[in-house]
């Protein structure tokens, strides 16, 4: 069985913020000692009730935050395939990986937000073709990768001869993330291709429920799925006031009509040790890389405090 080391990460969605807080808040995440650091994939604020609010672009802004941290991990949480051709996904990740000095997880996810695309003129096709394109796309991308010319006649992309030079630094790649869950097709995918798997927002129940699908997919393309490093997404609150603990509360069950008991315990919300108890619970089902989302306003004390005190008590054990 493969095993995996219990990281924890930090994601910040770049809207709404201004680029100096950004920036302060990785530089300092990285000297806390986070795993990993992930911007996400949107040219529009999301989750909020104006969308023409400020949002700086994902690529632009992970390569210039890559400048400023040093040792954790990068990436974003998750790519839109839709949004740019496979090839020119290909060669900017090759890029960006030597640029960091081989620190990229690649993520990639078939892509959701339709306002973006209608509004851009991006195609956002159907549930299926946006699957469709994900796995071709993955693909292509990995054959970019590893090999000396890529070529790909699918439904959706016509590729011949691509070259990417230069490779990757890391080898024979770098780590691809795919999120999502759905169970018929999107974890299909995951099965066959994915290095990580994120999924946000999961009771460590319906966390469970996924993990057997996947295992499932995996006997049927005949990969072991132990290699594949599970990730959640949720939110932190660590030994916050009240208000903040209700209004993280609130986020949490606005997206995911969650009831206030179960959005707790889809967080990481409470004191130290309801966190130790939370992580537990978690790594139970699989989960080994935790990566905690935070909206504006950042709160850098609980962030600190968490590091300080819980991550070591999870790494000592």
């Amino acid at each position: 069985m493969t095993t995996h080391p219990i990281r924890f990460g930090i994601q910040t969605g770049q809207q709404l913020v201004e680029w100096k807080e950004l920036r302060d808040l990785w530089c300092s995440a990285d000297g806390w000692g986070y795993d990993s650091l992930w911007t996400f994939d949107h040219f529009y604020p999301i989750f909020v009730p104006d969308p023409t609010g400020p949002c700086m672009e994902g690529w632009t802004t992970l390569t210039a935050l890559s400048q400023q941290t040093k040792r954790a991990r990068i990436g974003a949480m998750v790519n839109g395939n839709t949004y740019r051709n496979p090839c020119v996904t290909a060669k900017m990740a090759a890029t960006l990986d030597h640029v960091s000095d081989g620190r990229l997880n690649l993520g990639i996810g078939a892509g959701w937000f339709e306002l973006e695309h209608r509004s851009f003129g991006i195609d956002f096709k159907t549930i299926p073709g946006r699957l469709q394109a994900l796995d071709e796309s993955i693909q292509i991308i990995k054959g970019m990768f590893d090999q000396e010319k890529t070529t790909l006649h699918g439904r959706h992309y016509n590729v011949t001869d691509a070259v990417c030079n230069p490779k990757p630094l890391q080898k024979p790649h770098p780590p691809i993330m795919i999120g999502g869950q759905g169970q018929k097709v999107l974890l299909k995918i995951v099965a066959k291709h994915a290095d990580m798997w994120n999924v946000p927002n999961a009771s460590a129940e319906r966390y469970a429920d996924l993990v057997k699908t996947i295992e499932r997919h995996g006997d049927m393309v005949g990969r072991d799925t132990d290699q594949i490093e599970k990730t959640i997404m949720m939110g932190l609150t660590y030994r916050a006031p009240a208000e903040r603990e209700k209004a993280a509360l609130g986020r949490i069950m606005a997206i995911s009509g969650a009831t206030p008991e179960q959005a707790r315990r889809q967080m990481m919300i409470g004191s130290r040790d309801e966190c130790l108890e939370t992580i537990d619970r978690y790594l139970k089902v699989g989960v080994t890389h935790f990566i905690f989302t935070l909206p504006r306003p950042f709160y850098l004390d609980e962030v600190q405090r968490f590091a300080e005190e819980v991550i070591p008590a999870v790494r000592s054990k």
